[in-house]
């Protein structure tokens, strides 16, 4: 699987971009068909403390599977995100068994 990251207005750590691409390469447990994976990394203007915020797009073959969260640091939107696609993809191949 092919995880594309892409931080918008500025430049992600070496060590942010690692702990990303180490965290969501272990969804290839939950689906098989996971073509590739690409998360945007964007700062909110906003006074906020939760201002960070992740986008990941998983392509699936047949659908996307999108999801987004804001928190504090990027590393706990991540992992919030990687529960959400995981159980995501976990519908989606419950759903090819079922057919």
């Amino acid at each position: 699987m092919e995880i594309k990251i892409n931080a918008v207005g500025f430049s992600a750590s070496a060590q942010l971009e690692e702990f990303i691409q180490k965290k969501l390469s272990k969804l290839d447990k939950y689906h098989d068909g996971i073509i590739s994976c690409d998360v945007a990394l964007k700062l909110e203007k906003d006074d906020n403390l939760e201002n960070k915020v992740v986008e990941v797009t998983v392509a699936v073959k047949g659908q996307d599977v999108f999801a987004k969260k804001n928190a504090k640091k990027f590393e706990e939107a991540v992992d919030e995100l990687y529960d959400v696609v995981k159980r995501q993809l976990v519908k989606i191949k419950e759903k090819e068994r079922e057919c």
